[in-house]
C-alpha cells in the first residue's frame, strides 16, 4: 500500500508549503507589516503572494540555483530583493515588520534561530512560521496517518494530470526534522514568549509570535 501511495504521490505532486501560503499571507497582512523578510524563499511562491501587501520584501535563499530562479522571476520589481544567502549570514542590523519561514526552521539550529528571529523584528513585528517536526507521540502518528491517506487525494485535485517532471518549486534540498513538536513548543516558550503554536495537517505546525519590544 505504501509503495502504491508513493507512486501516486510522485505522479501527482503538490506543495505542502504552498498549501499554507494563503494562511501565511493573512498573518502578515493582519500585522500591518510593510517590510517583510522571507527566510528560505525557494523559487519565490510566497514572495509573489506577499507583494500586494508589503512595501518591500527580502527573500533569503542559500541554494544558489533556486535563488537564481527567484531572482530572475522578480527581476525589475524594485519592491523585491532576493539574496543568495542563509539567515545566519544576513545583515544583523536589518529589522523587519514581519518574518516568514515555511519548512525552513528545522534546517537551522533551533535555539539560536529563535533568538535571532526575535531580534530581527521591529517592536510589534510578527514572526510567522510553518514548520516541520519529528514524530514522537501516538498523536503525531495518528495525525500523520490521516495525512498519508489524504495526501494523494489532494494531489489528484491540485495536479490531476500525471507529472512528467517534479515542479520547479519542489526541487530545493530538504532535511529531516530533528525536534519534536513538544521540544519546539518548549524552546518557543523560552525564546518567543506568547507564541501561538498549532499542529497542522500534512506534517506541519504553525507558530505566530508578536514581538513586544
Amino acid at each position: 500500500m505504501l509503495a502504491w501511495l508513493n507512486r501516486l504521490n510522485a505522479n501527482h505532486p503538490w506543495s505542502h508549503n504552498d498549501f499554507y501560503g494563503p494562511w501565511v499571507v493573512r498573518q502578515v497582512r493582519s500585522s500591518g507589516a510593510q517590510k517583510v523578510l522571507d527566510v528560505g524563499c525557494g523559487t519565490g511562491n510566497l514572495v509573489a503572494r506577499l507583494i500586494p501587501w508589503a512595501v518591500t520584501i527580502t527573500g533569503l535563499e542559500p541554494h544558489e540555483a533556486t535563488a537564481r530562479i527567484a531572482a530572475e522571476r522578480f527581476a525589475g520589481n524594485e519592491a523585491v530583493e532576493i539574496r543568495p544567502e542563509s539567515f545566519e549570514l544576513r545583515d544583523r542590523g536589518d529589522k523587519f515588520g514581519a518574518i516568514t519561514l515555511v519548512a525552513v526552521l528545522h534546517h537551522l539550529p533551533l535555539q539560536e534561530a529563535m533568538k535571532d528571529l526575535a531580534a530581527a523584528l521591529h517592536p510589534g513585528g510578527r514572526l510567522v512560521i510553518v514548520g516541520c517536526y519529528r514524530e514522537s507521540t501516538r498523536t503525531d502518528r495518528l495525525v500523520s496517518f490521516g495525512a498519508l491517506l489524504s495526501n494523494p487525494m489532494m494531489g489528484l485535485i491540485k495536479h490531476p494530470r500525471r507529472a512528467r517532471v517534479t515542479p520547479e518549486g519542489m526541487t530545493a534540498p530538504t532535511a529531516q526534522a530533528r525536534e519534536s513538536l513538544s521540544e519546539i513548543t518548549a524552546e518557543a516558550a523560552r525564546f518567543l514568549p506568547g507564541a501561538r503554536i498549532r499542529r497542522r495537517l500534512f506534517w506541519r505546525y504553525s507558530l505566530v509570535y508578536d514581538a513586544t519590544r
